[in-house]
């Protein structure tokens, strides 16, 4: 057998970095939207302070390279931190902070969108303020929003592919090192982007029944 060939172990070390990108991916996908989800909140209510602070948070990581902000907290939040830092942890807190930051526009942008009279007339009743949140501009904001969400979520995913380059093993780094091992780069890397397509087709399929199911629930409860 020549060292160029493949071999089952290649499938087991592929298998594994699925998974370092899908927990990389789903791990920041969850804290990245509980994060922006209150930075839009913040902005929404205006809340001083933390108002500023979120459109500066959310500005700053919408406008700057990933691959800048993958350097700074790797290399430069344990130096600041006098702490050790695991390149699969710095991965996942810099794509927290990515995702929050559109998270939040997307979700302040479903938010505004709201009909005001809707607001009012709540506010006019004496219902309380998170009794409105939950009940009137959540429901509407996130059908407003779950179309840009599912595009966001499909672009996250494609972004982890950035991770490789500092070291975590997720599905582009082990492409390089069986392209580099099998010097095979027409069977290697169409393997790899048709299984990002893969991952990617199967988040838009679930975001588009989350949708119609979203819209079932609404067209229901305003009959």
């Amino acid at each position: 057998m020549s060292g160029n060939e493949f071999v089952l172990y290649d499938l087991i070390v592929l298998l594994s970095g699925i998974a370092v990108s899908l927990k990389v991916f789903l791990l920041s996908s969850i804290y990245g939207a509980g994060l922006g989800l209150g930075l839009a909140i913040c902005r929404y209510y205006r809340i001083p302070v933390f108002s500023q602070i979120s459109v500066f948070i959310s500005e700053f990581l919408k406008n700057s390279p990933v691959l800048v902000q993958l350097f700074l907290i790797y290399f430069g939040l344990p130096i600041f931190l006098s702490m050790d830092m695991s390149a699969e942890l710095a991965a996942i807190i810099t794509l927290t902070g990515n995702t929050a930051a559109f998270v939040s526009v997307i979700v302040i942008t479903g938010m505004s969108a709201i009909d005001r009279g809707q607001l009012d007339a709540a506010r006019s009743f004496g219902i309380t303020e998170f009794t409105i949140l939950k009940k009137i501009i959540a429901p509407q904001a996130l059908l407003i929003a779950i179309a840009p969400l599912v595009g966001l979520a499909v672009n996250q995913l494609q972004v982890t592919s950035l991770i490789s380059v500092i070291g975590v093993i997720d599905i582009t780094k082990v492409g390089a090192i069986l392209n580099q091992r099998t010097w095979q780069p027409f069977i290697v890397w169409p393997i790899i982007g048709l299984i990002y397509f893969s991952l990617s087709m199967a988040i838009s399929k679930l975001g588009s029944k989350l949708e119609q199911r979203l819209k079932q629930h609404q067209t229901w409860s305003s009959i």
